[in-house]
């Protein structure tokens, strides 16, 4: 009797002092790459579109439209141009990275496909009546592999429309493209116009889903 006792003590006191396992939080949503390269691109587009518009002002494409410069980077013209170029490189470098890891880890395919009109249609009503779920973070509505994949589009065209118009001589073929030099600031700028666009609706959302903002800082 004493033994028993002795037993359920030793367990009691065992059960006391180890350490709590608390229960998972859930599955991961956004690996950790994901959110790396997420932060680094968000810095780096804030970077480029605020310096962006400064070196805009120094020769408008619209009469009617003007940056402030308290919204602008760089001050002047030259260290605009310095922040521009810099915010490049990063968006150039943590993009081919995100592109990579994207198609080669299978998640573009899973997350941003198919895009399907009607299922866009159906999903844009939900959304414009505040109907649309948003139980389960780890899978893309219409709407939103729609947005995600002309953004990553955009960031191609403002890159390489970014390009031809910094080296107009050396990507001879790429100005070109865009239909020579003039033709490719306006490209840049409905690009930047577009992404601006995203981001404003990428914002909004995640103010109005906090766990979204959440997921894509702890991940779950």
């Amino acid at each position: 009797m004493r033994l028993v006792i002795l037993l359920e003590t030793c367990a009691m006191t065992l059960e006391a002092t180890s350490p709590v396992v608390m229960p998972a939080e859930g599955p991961v949503i956004h690996p950790i790459w994901v959110r790396v390269t997420h932060w680094i691109n968000a810095l780096a587009i804030l970077m480029m579109i605020a310096s962006g518009w400064q070196v805009y002002d120094a020769s408008p494409l619209f009469s009617f439209i003007y940056f402030p410069s308290q919204i602008a980077l760089g001050e002047w013209l030259g260290g605009a141009l310095l922040w521009h170029f810099a915010a490049m490189w990063l968006l150039v470098i943590n993009g081919i990275v995100y592109v990579t890891l994207g198609i080669a880890t299978g998640r573009f395919r899973r997350k941003f496909f198919p895009i399907r009109p009607r299922e866009v249609v159906r999903d844009l009503a939900a959304a414009l009546r505040g109907k649309l779920s948003h139980d389960d973070l780890s899978v893309y509505n219409a709407v939103q592999r729609l947005l995600y994949v002309g953004v990553i589009l955009a960031a191609v065209v403002i890159v390489f429309s970014g390009l031809s118009i910094w080296k107009p001589v050396q990507f001879k073929y790429l100005t070109d493209f865009f239909g020579g030099y003039d033709f490719a600031r306006y490209v840049h700028f409905f690009a930047m116009a577009s992404i601006v666009g995203f981001l404003a609706v990428h914002v909004a959302l995640a103010l109005l889903v906090p766990k979204s903002l959440r997921a894509m800082i702890t991940g779950r």
